[in-house]
């Protein structure tokens, strides 16, 4: 899916959240990044081959 020079990342690489942003919806909390990985702002990823990643927990520091 990439036309940028150098190529971005592809989905299964381990940098793939480096990718370009093609559309952008923060009005929704996602991105769309151009090899087809959707990022959402909870930190979850959403796969072109349909497997999703979790959110990541937060650390949470009591008083």
């Amino acid at each position: 899916m990439c036309a940028h020079w150098p190529r971005c990342p592809e989905a299964n690489a381990i940098d793939h959240t480096a990718a370009c942003v093609v559309s952008a919806h923060p009005e929704q909390g996602w991105s769309l990044l151009c090899n087809g990985v959707v990022l959402f702002d909870d930190s979850g990823e959403l796969f072109p081959d349909g497997h999703a990643v979790a959110p990541r927990g937060r650390l949470c520091t009591a008083a």
